[in-house]
C-alpha cells in the first residue's frame, strides 16, 4: 500500500477522465489528486444542498426513504444514521471478489462521476476516495448483487462501507477487515452525512470501471490478434493485395477496417513470403504445374480467415471505439440521483440506469466473440492438411498416427468459441425488483462480466493460434523469409514453449502464452521490431 512514484499522477476534475487513467490508475499506483475547481464545485453544490435542506424542501434519499420506501419521511436529524444504514443494507454483495485492478477502476469511476459537482457531497469524501487509490486501500467489492439501476447498489455499497471503517478491503490479495487496516495507516473513518451514502452506490461506476478495463484490454487483444494473423498469412505465404490502403481508404473506408488494414501492412513489411496480386498472376500465367493452370495451387484468393481480416476486424474495432466513446462519456458523467444545480430545480431523475453501458458491453461480447471464431478457424486452417499449403496434418513433425501434435490442442480452443456463443445478451434481460420501483433495469454489470469472460476465453484461444503458427514456421522452415514482426512473434513465442517435436503435455505451453497475451507482451515485441500500430 504504497504510493506511485513522483511525478506519475492522475487528477480527477469530473470532466476529463480517460480509458487509459483508469488504467494506470488500476494497474499502478500513481498519486491520485481531486482538480481544485472540482473541490470547489463540490463545495458549492453542498452549500446549495444544505441551504434546500433547511428550507424544509424534501429531497429524496435525505427526508424520505429510499425506493419504493419514498413515502415515508425521515428525520434530519437522523442524516447519519439514514445514510449508514443505507450502505450497510445494500453491503450484500456474493460470490467471487473483482480483482484489485477492477476495484481500483471501480473506485476511480465513481471518485470522477461525484467530483462532477452535481452529487452535493462534501469536498471530504472526495479527497476520502483519492487517498484509497493513492495509498492502495482497495475495498472488497463482490462480483454478484448489481441490477444496474438504481446503478450498482451492491457492489458500490462494498466501497462505501469501508469509508466508514466497515467491511473489507484488499491486502495482498486477501479479503481483510478495513478497521485494522485503516488504523494501521492512521486513516479516520467518515461519517456520512446528508445524502453521501446515496451518492456513493447510486451510480453505474461498477459497470463503467469494469467496462473501461475490458474495452481497453479488447483492443489490446484485437493487435494481438492482427499480429497472428499476418504471422500465419505469411507462413502460408499469402496474398497482401486485401490489405492495399486503396481497398479500405477509399473504397470502403470504415475507420477500424482502415487501421487493421494499416496495421496488417506494417505487420508484413518486408516479408519475403507474403505475395502481391502481380506475382500470384504472374505465376498463375507462368503455369507452374506443367502449363494446366486449372490444377494449379496458387491462388489469386485466399479462404476469409486470411483475406477478410481487415472486415472481420476492422468490424471488432469500430465497435470497441464505439464502447471507448459511450464509456467515456459515462466515466465523465454525474450518475447518482437526486442532483443539484445553481439555481434550477432538484433533478429528481435516472441517471443512475446503465442501459447505454449495458448496450455497448453486450456489444463488445459479440464483438470479441466474433475475434474468436475467426483465430480458431486459422488454427484450424493450420492443422488440417487440405488447407494449409502443404504442411502435415495437425502439424506432427516425425511418426504422425503414433503422434498426435496440435490436434488435442485445437479442442479447448474450439470449446471456448462454442463456450463464447453461449453467453446471451444481458442488457435485455430486465427483472423487476425493489417492490416494483426498479420495473425495468439494466444489468450492465453483467454484460461487461460477460465481456471480460470472452476476452479471458479469446486469451486461450489466440495462445493456440500462436502456438501453432510457431510450429508451422518450424516445419516449414521459413524463418528466414518472415518480415521482422514475424520472426520478433516467433521468437517470443519460442521463448515461452519449444517446438513439439514429439507429443508431449501442451497444456503449460497454452498458459504460458495466453498469460504473455494478458500481459500485451507480443504487441511490444512488434513495436519493438518497428510496427507502427493502432
Amino acid at each position: 500500500m504504497t504510493q506511485g512514484p513522483t511525478g506519475d499522477q492522475v487528477t480527477f476534475d469530473g470532466e476529463s477522465l480517460t480509458i487509459t487513467d483508469v488504467q494506470r490508475v488500476a494497474e499502478g499506483r500513481p498519486a491520485c489528486r481531486v482538480a481544485p475547481s472540482a473541490l470547489s464545485r463540490a463545495a458549492k453544490s453542498r452549500a446549495i444542498f444544505e441551504d434546500t435542506v433547511r428550507q424544509g424542501v424534501p429531497v429524496y434519499g435525505v427526508t424520505t426513504g429510499y425506493g419504493e420506501m419514498i413515502y415515508m419521511l425521515v428525520d434530519t436529524a437522523k442524516e447519519v444514521e439514514l445514510q449508514t444504514n443505507l450502505v450497510r443494507s445494500h453491503s450484500a454483495g456474493a460470490g467471487p471478489l473483482f480483482a484489485e485492478d477492477e476495484a481500483r477502476a471501480i473506485v476511480a469511476a465513481r471518485l470522477n462521476a461525484l467530483a462532477k459537482g452535481h452529487s452535493a457531497v462534501r469536498p471530504e469524501l472526495l479527497e476520502r476516495l483519492a487517498l484509497y487509490l493513492s495509498v492502495g486501500v482497495t475495498p472488497a467489492i463482490p462480483e454478484i448483487g448489481s441490477l444496474g439501476a438504481s446503478g450498482d447498489l451492491a457492489p458500490l455499497a462494498h466501497i462505501a462501507s469501508t469509508v466508514i471503517g466497515e467491511g473489507y478491503v484488499l491486502r495482498d490479495g486477501k479479503r481483510t477487515p478495513t478497521g485494522p487496516v485503516l488504523r494501521e495507516l492512521g486513516i479516520e473513518p467518515m461519517e456520512l452525512r446528508f445524502k453521501e451514502g446515496l451518492a456513493l452506490i447510486n451510480g453505474t461506476s461498477g459497470m463503467t470501471g469494469l467496462g473501461a478495463l475490458v474495452a481497453g484490454n479488447a483492443l489490446q487483444q484485437v493487435r494481438h490478434a492482427e499480429i497472428v494473423a499476418a504471422l500465419v498469412i505469411e507462413t502460408l505465404q499469402g496474398s497482401t493485395s486485401p490489405f492495399l490502403a486503396e481497398g479500405h481508404d477509399i473504397a470502403r473506408p470504415h475507420p477500424g477496417q482502415i487501421d487493421c488494414a494499416a496495421n496488417m501492412r506494417a505487420l508484413m513489411r518486408s516479408s519475403g513470403l507474403a505475395v502481391d496480386h502481380a506475382d500470384l498472376r504472374a505465376q498463375l500465367t507462368a503455369g507452374k504445374t506443367g502449363g494446366d493452370v486449372s490444377r494449379t495451387n496458387v491462388y489469386l484468393q485466399k479462404a476469409y480467415s486470411l483475406r477478410a481480416v481487415p472486415q472481420i476486424l476492422g468490424g471488432v474495432r469500430d465497435t470497441l471505439y464505439h464502447a471507448v466513446s459511450r464509456l467515456g462519456t459515462e466515466l465523465n458523467s454525474a450518475n447518482d440521483n437526486p442532483l443539484f444545480f445553481d439555481g434550477q430545480e432538484i433533478f429528481h431523475g435516472a441517471n443512475f440506469h446503465g442501459q447505454p453501458i449495458a448496450f455497448v458491453m453486450d456489444f463488445v461480447t459479440i464483438a470479441m466473440t466474433q475475434l474468436g471464431v475467426l483465430s480458431e478457424r486459422r488454427t484450424n486452417r493450420l492443422l488440417n492438411r487440405y488447407l494449409s499449403d502443404g504442411l502435415p496434418e495437425f502439424l506432427v513433425m516425425g511418426d504422425p498416427g503414433l503422434n498426435s501434435g496440435f490436434a488435442g490442442a485445437q479442442y479447448p480452443a474450439t470449446a471456448l468459441v462454442a463456450e463464447n456463443r453461449t453467453i446471451a445478451p444481458a442488457s435485455t434481460q430486465s427483472v423487476p425488483s425493489n417492490g416494483d420501483n426498479q420495473d425495468v433495469v439494466s444489468m450492465g454489470l453483467i454484460a461487461a462480466r460477460n465481456a471480460r469472460r470472452v476476452l479471458r476465453n479469446n486469451d486461450i484461444i489466440l495462445a493456440v493460434e500462436y502456438l501453432a503458427a510457431a510450429q508451422a514456421v518450424d516445419i516449414s522452415g521459413r524463418y528466414d523469409q518472415l518480415s521482422p514482426v514475424a520472426r520478433a512473434t516467433y521468437d517470443r513465442i519460442r521463448g515461452l514453449a519449444e517446438t513439439v517435436r514429439v507429443d508431449r503435455y501442451m497444456a503449460d505451453d497454452i498458459e504460458a502464452v495466453a498469460d504473455a497475451l494478458r500481459r500485451g507482451e507480443f504487441v511490444a515485441a512488434a513495436q519493438e521490431a518497428g510496427a507502427e500500430l493502432h
